[in-house]
């Protein structure tokens, strides 16, 4: 997650940028991954501690995103390859790429600000453009078909899960009383119809996550990394997952935590880095923040 300016080239602040690199203690000549590069703010970072003879390979799903990070990458003397797909694709991606194993793995799986301030992505509760929310734009599934074609208890069911929001049934009864809904300004209008007006704000977040990890099947794609990654994770390699909410961070725990017991990891972070207090008051969006680490040792 960052901050971007409004400006053609946006200004990006990549979140616990000295943690990650501390964390990932980079070898100059190695091979690191960035699977969610965004605008390439932690990318930059990467970049400057590796040789000419390193290289990094860039995943990011938003093709939007991918044309910024090409342009603030352009400059690298290091090999830099930045692909369009998704993270839990690594190892296809890196046997196309006839890479064996990598030394680093980072994931950051906020959503940026590029994406939560268009107003035709839909992903914000402020705005009043189509109910989208589709980091892969290619993805015929926005969240408006999942508010529109998706049974009631399947919508309660995935507000209450997803969202963690305990009045996921009555939003869910006024969804299915009033739809088809199609701008961002009709699904508030339903939340703000069947809710009580104190932390609003914190039901219509927990609304908009839902339908969002719905729609790019968010869990989906984490559980399939964590499954995986360990495999094409050198031995002394890293992998640094930055998560914002708590559905990811438990998945992200309770792999790290199998894996030690497994024997394949030693796991870097005892307890999950959280953004300083300066950082927080720079990028307000970072303050849900959590880091896990690991290294590999089998």
């Amino acid at each position: 997650m960052s901050i971007e300016s409004s400006q053609d080239a946006p200004l990006h602040i990549p979140v616990m940028i000295k943690e990650v690199l501390s964390l990932l203690n980079i070898i100059p000549d190695g091979i690191y991954v960035d699977g969610t590069v965004g605008l390439g703010g932690h990318a930059t970072q990467i970049l400057d501690q590796i040789s000419s003879k390193g290289k990094l390979v860039g995943i990011d799903i938003d093709e939007e995103a991918l044309q910024y990070c090409n342009q603030t990458l352009a400059a690298s003397s290091s090999s830099v390859s930045l692909i369009h797909n998704t993270y839990d694709q690594l190892p296809r991606i890196l046997s196309k790429l006839e890479i064996s194993d990598v030394n680093g793995i980072l994931l950051d799986l906020g959503i940026s600000s590029l994406q939560l301030d268009s107003e035709e992505r839909g992903f914000s509760f402020s705005g009043s453009g189509p109910l989208d929310m589709r980091f892969d734009r290619t993805n015929h599934r926005t969240a408006a078909d999942v508010v529109n074609e998706l049974t009631e208890t399947e919508l309660a069911d995935i507000i209450y899960t997803y969202g963690e929001e305990r009045r996921s049934r009555s939003i869910a009864k006024k969804i299915s009383q009033v739809r088809p809904l199609v701008t961002v300004s009709d699904l508030v209008e339903v939340v703000r119809s069947c809710t009580p007006p104190n932390y609003r704000h914190r039901t219509l977040a927990r609304v908009f996550q839902a339908l969002r990890i719905t729609v790019n099947e968010e869990l989906e794609k984490l559980e399939t990394f964590l499954k995986h990654f360990i495999d094409i994770l050198a031995v002394g390699g890293k992998v640094v997952i930055i998560s914002f909410h708590s559905l990811e961070d438990r998945l992200v725990k309770q792999q790290f935590r199998q894996l030690k017991e497994n024997g394949r990891i030693r796991i870097l972070t005892k307890k999950p880095f959280r953004p300083k207090a300066d950082e927080c008051k720079v990028n307000t969006r970072s303050r849900s923040a959590k880091l896990r680490a690991a290294e590999r040792i089998f």
